[in-house]
Order: structure tokens, then C-alpha cells, then sequence
């Protein structure tokens, strides 16, 4: 059995990755470390939890003695999801972004480092390159953030750089762009136009909704850590894209045509409640991601799911999950909604 401690597993993409590594890994046994913050929920892992290769522990990653404690009981790996990951959050208060992104990875990695972990796959981000008007980022291209969400980011894969060269840590750190699919928290671009659709609420779109984002289906990504764990070099960074680029405004007549179809209404009905709203980002909202993958396929690695088939899946989930949706939904939520939007 691979023992493997995965942080921030009860978050969108950690646990949909805790999903996979069971489902395909009959030999791997999971320990799951979560702070269960705003976007952290056990519910997202509930069918899982009478699987005996399953544990949850509640803490932080900046916790020393606890995660000492979680490295002295035995680990062959960790997958470090654990991070604060909203860019609007992050311009509002950038502090919990470096005591938990900056800080607690390197608590983690200086866990691994005295308990001699086998292998450490950091997860990380395109948005540390900043912005690109041509061509792609290739793991190479220098780190440019633009935001307190990126600048943590950036702050953490150095950490990790550092960690290898100086002690021989055998980290990786993948980059992937930006993930969709089923628990991703209704904050981010995907699930929020899909709830305040069905609520008749607007659709607030930033400037003209031009920034283009190349978008992953959170299993494809979930798949391709998996290869990294099992295949990458120590020491190396893998970019991960969807090869799906669209524009922000692209995206929300996608979802308006989609629930149209699924409710048997005018998707007119829907996009009439687009609004162009004021960019609370400024200068720090990054025109275009783009990421150049070939070491992925190196490794064996491409996308399977396209664009239209992965967001057609994830309104359908949302759908069937409406309970899930207005159960993460809070008084902080709102008023979060309310500083960034104008309204909840």
C-alpha cells in the first residue's frame, strides 16, 4: 500500500482527486488534512467515508506539531492542494493568502525533509507566469504574478525549488489552467453564473468579459497528478492545460445555452441577465493564460474531455446538486458577494 497525505482534500479539486486516487489506486491509502475554511466541505467526501484506505484529519498545514505528528505515523507521499485560492479574495485581504500558501507549504516541506518522504507533488497555478499576449508559458518562462493570490503562489514554488536544492526534497510542482467540474466552490466563474441563473440573478461579468482562459476539466487534471506522482522527475514542473481557450464572455452564453437546453427554456431568458460590471482587479486581472504541456505528454499525459462535453457535465451535476450548492452558501458568502459584485 502507498500511503499518501493529501492537504486541502475537502476543497474543489483536492477532493475530487481523493475520488480518483481511490477509485483507480486499489493500493493507495489516503490521509486527508483540511482546515475545512469557508471553501473546505466534509460533504464533498461523504460517500467515501466509511472506506477503510480513507482518513480525515481536521488542521492546519501551517500547524507544525500536527503535521510532524501526521509524518511520524508513516507517509510515502504527499499531494499539497492546501492554499487560499481566490484572486478577488486576495486584493480584498492578502494575509490568510501567505500564512496559509507561503507559510504552511513550507511547514509541509520542511515535514518532508526530516522524515525523508518518498515523493511531494506541489499544486500550483498558471497565474504565477502573469499575463501572456502570444504564444504560451513553457515551465521555463520567468514568474511575473500580478496578484497577492499569484505572488503567494510564486513565494511556494520557490519554496519548493529551494527545498530540493538545498535538501534534496524530491518535489514536484504542477501548474495547471483554470479547473472546472462537479464541488467547485460558487464563487469562481463556472458555478457562479450556473447558481444566479437559476436564482434570476445577474450574471456579473468583468469589463466586456474579453480575458481568455484556457479551461481543464477537473478529472483531467486529477489524472494528470496522478502521473506526476507516479512518473515525474523530482525536482520538475509540469504545466497542465485544457487546450480549451475561451473568453470569459464565451463562457457564460456557453452555460446560458446549456441550462436552456437542460430546462427547456430560451437561453435568451438567461443571457438577458448578463451584467458588465466594473473590474475590481485593475491592472491585476490577467488578459490570458496559455500553457505549452509537451513535457506532460512526455509523460503520457493529454486531456480527454473537451470543453463542451466538461461544462455540459458540470451544469447537469449542478443541477442534480442544488442541495450541495445552497448548503456552502453563507452569510460571509454574501457579503462577499456583495463587496465584489454589488450584490449577492
Amino acid at each position: 500500500m502507498m500511503r499518501l497525505l493529501v492537504t486541502g482534500g475537502c476543497g474543489f479539486i483536492g477532493s475530487n482527486f481523493i475520488h480518483y486516487a481511490l477509485r483507480e489506486h486499489d493500493d493507495w491509502e489516503v490521509v486527508n488534512l483540511d482546515r475545512l475554511t469557508y471553501a473546505g466541505n466534509p460533504a464533498n467526501l461523504s460517500d467515501i467515508e466509511g472506506d477503510e484506505r480513507y482518513r480525515f484529519v481536521r488542521g492546519d498545514i501551517a500547524d507544525r506539531d500536527l503535521v510532524d505528528g501526521l509524518f511520524r505515523d508513516g507517509l510515502d507521499a504527499v499531494v499539497n492542494f492546501a492554499a487560499e485560492t481566490h484572486v478577488d479574495r486576495s486584493i480584498l485581504d492578502p494575509s490568510p493568502f501567505i500564512d496559509t500558501n507561503v507559510r504552511g507549504t513550507q511547514v509541509l516541506l520542511e515535514a518532508a525533509r526530516n522524515h525523508d518522504v518518498g515523493r511531494f507533488v506541489h499544486i500550483s497555478t498558471d497565474e504565477v507566469y502573469g499575463s501572456v499576449t502570444e504564444g504560451r508559458f513553457t515551465e521555463d518562462s520567468p514568474l511575473r504574478p500580478n496578484s497577492p493570490y499569484a505572488a503567494s503562489k510564486a513565494a511556494a514554488d520557490l519554496l519548493c525549488r529551494a527545498y530540493h536544492i538545498s535538501y534534496g526534497v524530491p518535489v514536484m510542482v504542477t501548474r495547471s489552467s483554470n479547473n472546472y467540474g462537479p464541488y467547485q466552490f460558487p464563487e469562481k466563474l463556472i458555478p457562479l453564473m450556473i447558481r444566479n441563473a437559476l436564482a434570476g440573478m445577474d450574471l456579473p461579468v468583468y469589463g466586456e468579459g474579453a480575458q481568455v482562459r484556457d479551461w481543464l476539466y477537473v478529472e483531467d487534471n486529477c489524472r494528470a497528478i496522478g502521473v506526476v506522482l507516479m512518473k515525474g522527475r523530482p525536482g520538475e514542473i509540469y504545466n497542465i492545460g485544457g487546450g480549451s481557450e475561451r473568453r470569459n464572455i464565451e463562457v457564460v452564453e456557453m452555460i446560458c445555452r446549456v441550462l436552456g437546453e437542460r430546462l427547456n427554456r430560451d437561453p435568451e431568458d438567461f443571457k438577458r441577465l448578463i451584467k458588465h460590471i466594473r473590474d475590481p482587479r485593475g491592472a491585476a486581472h490577467d488578459f490570458r493564460y496559455a500553457l505549452e504541456c509537451s513535457k506532460m505528454r512526455g509523460l503520457g499525459w493529454m486531456p480527454q474531455v473537451t470543453f463542451e462535453d466538461g461544462l455540459a457535465r458540470t451544469v447537469d451535476w449542478y443541477l442534480a446538486n442544488q442541495d450541495w450548492v445552497e448548503g456552502v452558501i453563507t452569510g460571509e458568502y454574501l457579503e462577499y458577494c456583495r463587496r465584489v459584485y454589488g450584490d449577492g
